[in-house]
């Protein structure tokens, strides 16, 4: 929002929300309707073409925010270091309204501007005029318009707004208060109207002029250098007709230079240019990919998943992941060409990257899916694929590399033990973050209990908890004599005497692991706290219990360009996992911590406090309000009251099975 606010800043279909596209519903129907009932000869196929033309436009951005997001993260060519934050995510998520406003605006033209209908394919004629007024008027206009947006009359309280992204994505280039849409609308109409106006129109140089403005638009705001030296080498005063990404991302960060639209030639007619424009440029180009300090090591779950990566869809990926068939349905196109790619492309792939002070952290993602985890026939590709990364991560100079989700499960590597048993001298080291998560589930458990049901399957967390209750005095109940006997086998006298076999179903703490059945967690009574240990929370929610999130801690502040949520997890939170292969290279130790190793507790929970990660805080509205007491510290629970949420009159938000990280 623009520091002061003028006249016409929302979109008239603001209070649609997600419904806004309904606004285009009676005009579809028009024009399909029409087309159906005309006869062939009266038939306009260029008001019928303007709707796919429409999905076109907005597959155009997506691959153009995909490709950014994907170059950013990698470092090559990246222009501005700063990241992004949900804020400017927020502010940025409505791209598609001037699409929508511009598909109105096309619709009604074609009906009431004399021969906006009927168009011919293809006028050579109309394409030369419509390069000729863009290069000419438009680009004149548009840089006194520009400059006039920066008067700080009209900056306050319009441009300030599209100046809010000092580190610019493709899909900044369209963010702007409606009034502003409104004259860039009037501006492009130049060409348009005079080629209608003047019968030389067609519907290739509509389609190509709009594209080649979200093209160009696009390029101008991704926060890497694409355009190669060697055109201006080979032709020099091209410098003078095409702007690149790196001119005008000054143009976002000094704000006084460098107002041309695509063309900086009028910039130099009135000495506007930013003097760094070349230096900045040349080094751009030069700059090279990005070596991280830590990898985390995580992978798809579901087909969907791809949407809520980072790379995806930047709005779904900055809410925690709730599974909805309406997307599914509709995006069932795309998912499978995602499905096809993914399963195609054999190689680990970055999803994002941060900044904690100065160490460079990397998300990277295997493009497998959560059922190829589960085929004995898939364990050895899988595997490949996670050692060619350790390998990987190794060769760019990586202190550690997390394990995320199932590349840690036991089936599969031990819990990476396998690498390093076959790679006794890697120098990287693995973290499967089971210290930090043990230590977060204890500090989950509310204060005086003396009794929990530990249900699930026996991982390597489940019976480092066990063997940490023992030793606190509190008693493990377990429900199965298998489980009991393991467990026993596992502690021996350790427990002492406080690992009981019995169907507890009256204890109100309940710690749970992937294996929980349904038929499991209706037995409980009302009022149980269900304390996830696994990565994956129970399939269902009882509406009469408390649920704690999976492990996982507040990131600190330090941390940068945080826009995406990890799982199902709120905003700003880690789980775990991720978080522990952080504290690993913070504290700079030497030994992995994966296979049947574990970090000694204390010592990763004190250093995780330390570094700025904290507890889980309650939400006085959803959450309980009971304290709990740990064996280290004391921090606040995070279990959604599922009572409060009824007596609220407000639906809660299940958290889905399946998800990406």
């Amino acid at each position: 929002m623009a520091s002061k606010p003028g006249i016409l800043t929302d979109w008239p279909w603001k209070p649609l929300g997600s419904f806004k596209y309904i606004i285009l519903a009676p005009m579809i129907t028009e024009t399909v309707y029409s087309f159906a009932v005309t006869s062939e000869k009266e038939r306009d196929v260029s008001v019928l073409a303007l709707f796919p033309f429409m999905l076109w436009r907005m597959l155009h951005n997506q691959i153009w925010i995909s490709l950014s997001r994907y170059r950013t993260a990698k470092g090559s060519n990246r222009i501005v270091d700063k990241g992004i934050e949900f804020d400017q995510v927020d502010r940025e998520r409505n791209w598609d309204d001037q699409i929508i406003f511009n598909s109105i605006l096309f619709y009604f033209g074609s009906k009431y501007v004399p021969g906006g209908s009927h168009l011919p394919f293809w006028r050579l004629d109309g394409v030369i005029i419509t390069m000729l007024l863009h290069a000419g008027p438009v680009e004149f206009l548009y840089y006194w318009l520009h400059r006039a947006l920066h008067h700080h009359y009209l900056y306050s309280r319009y441009h300030s707004h599209h100046h809010s992204s000092i580190v610019t994505e493709p899909i900044t280039s369209v963010i702007h208060p409606f009034a502003e849409h409104i004259a860039y609308f009037v501006l492009f109409a130049i060409p348009i109207l005079t080629t209608v106006l003047s019968g030389t129109v067609s519907v290739f140089a509509l389609a190509a002029y709009i594209t080649y403005l979200d093209f160009m638009n696009n390029m101008g705001h991704c926060n890497f250098e694409l355009i190669p030296n060697w055109l201006f080498t080979f032709f020099p005063p091209l410098k003078y007709i095409i702007y690149t990404p790196s001119y005008h991302s000054l143009h976002h960060v000094n704000f006084r230079t460098n107002y041309s639209l695509f063309m900086p030639f009028y910039d130099y007619i009135y000495g506007t240019v930013d003097k760094t424009s070349d230096s900045l440029y040349e080094s751009s180009l030069q700059r090279r990919e990005e070596s991280p300090d830590v990898v985390h090591l995580t992978h798809l779950t579901t087909p969907e998943s791809i949407y809520h990566l980072r790379l995806g869809f930047a709005s779904f990926a900055s809410k925690p992941y709730t599974s909805s068939t309406v997307y599914s349905c509709l995006l069932w196109p795309v998912t499978l060409c995602s499905m096809i790619l993914t399963w195609s492309y054999c190689s680990t792939f970055v999803v994002e990257r941060n900044r904690f002070h100065k160490t460079r952290l990397q998300t990277w993602a295997i493009p497998k899916y959560m059922i190829q985890y589960r085929l004995k026939w898939q364990k050895e590709a899988i595997n490949n694929l996670i050692e060619e990364a350790i390998l990987e991560a190794e060769g760019k100079g990586a202190r550690v590399l997390s394990l995320g989700l199932m590349n840690q499960a036991k089936e599969l590597n031990r819990y990476g033990g396998v690498y390093v048993e076959k790679h006794p001298k890697l120098k990287v080291k693995l973290v499967d973050g089971s210290s930090l998560a043990v230590a977060v589930v204890l500090n989950a458990i509310p204060k005086g209990t003396t009794q929990v049901v530990l249900r699930g399957n026996l991982t390597k967390v489940a019976r480092a908890l066990a063997f940490a209750l023992c030793q606190k005095g509190i008693q493990v109940s377990v429900f199965y004599e298998d489980e009991y006997e393991k467990l026993e086998k596992s502690l021996g006298s350790k427990c002492g005497g406080k690992l009981v076999q019995s169907p507890s179903y009256y204890c109100k703490t309940w710690l749970v692991g992937d294996g929980l059945t349904e038929a499991e967690q209706r037995q409980a009574t009302k009022g149980t706290l269900f304390v996830p240990f696994s990565q994956f929370p129970p399939r269902k929610l009882r509406k009469d219990c408390l649920y704690h999130t999976t492990p996982a801690m507040h990131t600190p502040v330090a941390l940068e360009n945080v826009d995406s949520c990890e799982n199902w997890l709120p905003r700003r939170v880690m789980s775990a996992w991720r978080a522990a292969g952080i504290v690993h290279a913070l504290e700079g130790w030497e030994e992995h911590e994966c296979g049947y190793y574990m970090s000694n507790i204390d010592k990763v929970w004190e250093a995780s406090l330390k570094h700025g990660f904290q507890p889980m805080r309650a939400n006085r509205n959803l959450v309980s309000a009971k304290r709990a007491s740990g064996p280290i510290l004391k921090p606040r629970i995070d279990a959604i009251d599922m009572e409060a949420v009824v007596a609220s009159g407000k639906p809660p938000q299940p958290l889905p099975f399946l998800c990406f990280m």
